[in-house]
């Protein structure tokens, strides 16, 4: 099943890496809505770009005329819970509006785990535990994702995403370990890691031939490898020369030496490192796609632009 797709979020991290995997599709057409256009330089190959911000209903329309498949990536993350209504939840909405009013036949959403709230999260199916968002972020992302499946859409929930773009997953993994040269509980925390451009594979099948999976239903883009916190700390150690600290802490302790060494990483975000938090995935038999070449060459692969990134972070 081949069309016309749209792809909000397209300058975005993870919406780059979609079109880039449905840019090789010859037979679709695809176009990127985005609050500010890309410089020609980074606009991807093949791909159409056309302004729309979520938050202005206004500036949608038109978007959808034409269109087969809507990929929802764009989202606000962030502690500003007015400015995630507004985007994830009123935006959704308005995108949803224009979308029936074009008649497009199916929406494909990109949602997170994080809706599950606190952990440990041991091997989670899709309807094992209802989502207790903690977060203004998580919050309505969760109410976004009901609004696209009363919709007859499709949710897709991504865990911890890395590779060239991530500035927060082994960004903030990096900072912490500058912090407190010690893991949090030995490290033990066993977490679900995905690379950009496996997911951006993942959705743009999904994108491709929504047919694939129910209308109205939830799905985890969960690698079928896990790792631990030890494991994936060693793996950034071979790949970007960050230190892998021998020793561990309890995680009080952790949190309070965190507290002593200012920084921008939370509590809160150090404890999604530090307790478990993997989850099962039935989409890559669902999709066909296989799951790509593992974490260690994803990392290897992403780390030219990692270190670019800390660097220039550091300098800062």
């Amino acid at each position: 099943m081949t069309g016309r797709i749209l792809v909000t979020g397209g300058t975005g991290f993870i919406g780059s890496a979609v079109l880039r995997a449905l840019a090789h599709d010859d037979a679709s057409t695809v176009t990127a809505l985005a609050r500010r256009l890309p410089f020609p330089s980074d606009a991807v190959p093949g791909v159409e770009y056309t302004g729309g911000d979520l938050t202005d209903p206004a500036s949608l329309r038109g978007a959808c005329g034409g269109v087969d498949t809507v990929l929802h990536c764009a989202s606000h993350v962030g502690g500003d819970e007015d400015r995630c209504r507004a985007v994830n939840v009123d935006g959704t909405r308005a995108l949803l509006a224009e979308a029936a009013r074009a008649g497009v036949r199916r929406t494909v959403l990109l949602s997170t785990t994080a809706v599950y709230g606190a952990g440990p999260h041991r091997g989670l199916t899709e309807h094992e535990r209802e989502p207790a968002p903690a977060s203004a972020t998580s919050r309505t992302r969760l109410l976004a994702e009901r609004a696209v499946r009363a919709a007859g859409g499709t949710v897709i929930r991504a865990p911890l995403v890395y590779g060239a773009g991530d500035v927060w997953v082994v960004p903030s993994l990096a900072e912490l370990l500058d912090r407190v040269p010690a893991l949090p509980e030995d490290g033990r925390a066993r977490l679900s890691l995905l690379a950009v451009d496996d997911l951006a594979r993942l959705l743009a099948a999904l994108a491709r031939d929504p047919g694939l999976v129910a209308p109205g239903t939830v799905h985890h883009a969960a690698h079928p490898d896990t790792l631990t916190l030890r494991e994936f700390t060693g793996l950034l150690g071979d790949t970007l020369g960050l230190p892998v600290p021998s020793a561990g802490l309890p995680l009080d302790a952790y949190l309070a030496r965190l507290a002593e060494a200012p920084g921008t990483v939370s509590a809160h975000q150090a404890r999604l490192l530090a307790e478990d938090r993997w989850y099962r995935s039935t989409l890559w038999s669902l999709t066909g796609c296989p799951p790509g070449p593992g974490h260690a060459a994803r990392l290897a692969e992403a780390a030219a632009w990692y270190r670019r990134y800390l660097a220039t972070r550091n300098r800062t």
